[in-house]
């Protein structure tokens, strides 16, 4: 019986741990699935070699996405080792790069557990595999033993070295492939990352980064997780983003769904509403001012009824006025944003529409931003920011 390891908390996300009693996966799953579906980030290119509708509902063998461009951010170690792993155990590289880039942001976070130790709940190495503690010991045996070793966890020797570690990007990224192809990857790639960590936040990490390394194009489909289906009538309509930038705004964003609000705040665990929306457009690498009220002043303002994913909407708010919004939110379409509102009202998707909005700009759009960002254009710089 496989448990699940936690995920390292970095500087960039709040990770939540891994639960590894069985009997409180059930429920933790339950509870989830009781959620309100969330937007995912893809691409939606070349996620796969053989094509389906879904981002989450594949079947049969999976094909290799050739590399997009992002994916010479990778350090080549990792990037080399992600493709030959995955053609091994028959796993889309990109998933593993997906899930090895949200883990230790590949190999690259100092934080506790990632190339020495465990962190705070018994997880190692870079792609943040149990090793004992609250996580279990998904790896099997010591962190680091004798390759001729026989264990029951996922612990291999992958580049024929004398020790199967935990902390060899080579070993890990092979241990995480074990684990996805035994969660059932071929044929469900979102559950399969599901189980490796229990959070659709996780889900929408992992599958946003595979796109990105697989070159794709960006748009956001609603899903349920950890099995996700195409859209049907009742659901959130797919909504395309406009470019790249846009996109990774928007995985920023919903990576923060559930964090707490608070003011002044700019993460990594806490935002107010400003500083979110500052935050999610440094992620893409445009850089806003910090303030709402300044906000408002930056890029073009755009009409409600032309409103797109991206845009920000801006409210009077209890601290600003029609002319100095107080309040801003980042729309993802369908009439919806993603806000941090107020104390005591965790980060969250809620509608615009009947909140009386005083109008809408569009940052990426405004003349100081680099229009070769837009795209992930490598070396690309943003505006010279603001706030």
């Amino acid at each position: 019986m496989i448990l699940l390891p936690p995920r390292q908390e970095d500087e960039a996300q709040q990770r939540a741990p891994r639960i590894v009693i069985i009997g409180v996966v059930g429920v933790v799953g339950l509870l989830l699935l009781a959620m309100l579906a969330v937007p995912i980030m893809i691409g939606t290119d070349m996620f796969f070699a053989a094509t389906a509708g879904c981002s989450g509902e594949q079947s049969g063998t999976v094909g290799q996405a050739p590399a997009g461009a992002r994916a010479r951010s990778i350090p080549s170690a990792y990037l080399y080792w992600y493709q030959v792993v995955g053609q091994q155990y028959d796993v889309p590289w990109t998933l593993l790069a997906g899930i090895g880039t949200v883990e230790s942001d590949n190999g690259q976070t100092t934080l506790p557990g990632v190339h020495s130790g465990e962190n705070a709940f018994g997880a190692a190495g870079p792609m943040q595999i149990g090793i004992g503690g609250a996580a279990g010991n998904v790896w099997g045996g010591a962190p680091v033993h004798p390759a001729s070793e026989v264990v029951s966890g996922v612990a291999t020797d992958e580049d024929g070295g004398p020790d199967a570690s935990v902390y060899d990007p080579a070993d890990a990224i092979a241990g995480a492939a074990k684990y996805l192809v035994t969660a059932g990857v071929q044929t469900d790639a979102a559950g399969a990352i599901f189980a490796y960590n229990h959070l659709q936040s996780y889900v929408q990490s992992v599958l946003y980064w595979a796109g990105i390394y697989a070159g794709g194009s960006y748009s956001v489909v609603s899903a349920a997780f950890p099995s996700a289906s195409c859209m049907t009538s009742g659901g959130e309509p797919s909504i395309n983003a406009p470019n790249q930038a846009v996109a990774t705004a928007i995985a920023f964003a919903e990576q923060q769904l559930g964090k707490p609000y608070l003011w002044g705040g700019t993460g990594p665990d806490a935002f107010d509403c400003s500083g979110l929306m500052m935050m999610a457009y440094r992620a893409a690498g445009i850089d806003i001012p910090r303030t709402s009220e300044v906000q408002w002043t930056f890029g073009p303002r755009v009409a409600e009824s032309a409103a797109e994913p991206g845009d920000l909407v801006f409210f009077a708010g209890s601290d600003g006025t029609v002319t100095s919004p107080g309040h801003v939110g980042l729309v993802i379409g369908n009439g919806q944003m993603i806000e941090a509102y107020a104390t005591g009202v965790p980060i969250r998707i809620a509608t615009y529409t009947d909140r009386d909005p005083v109008g809408f700009t569009r940052p990426w759009a405004d003349p100081s931003v680099n229009s070769a960002i837009l795209n992930g254009t490598p070396g690309a710089g943003g505006s010279p920011g603001t706030g």
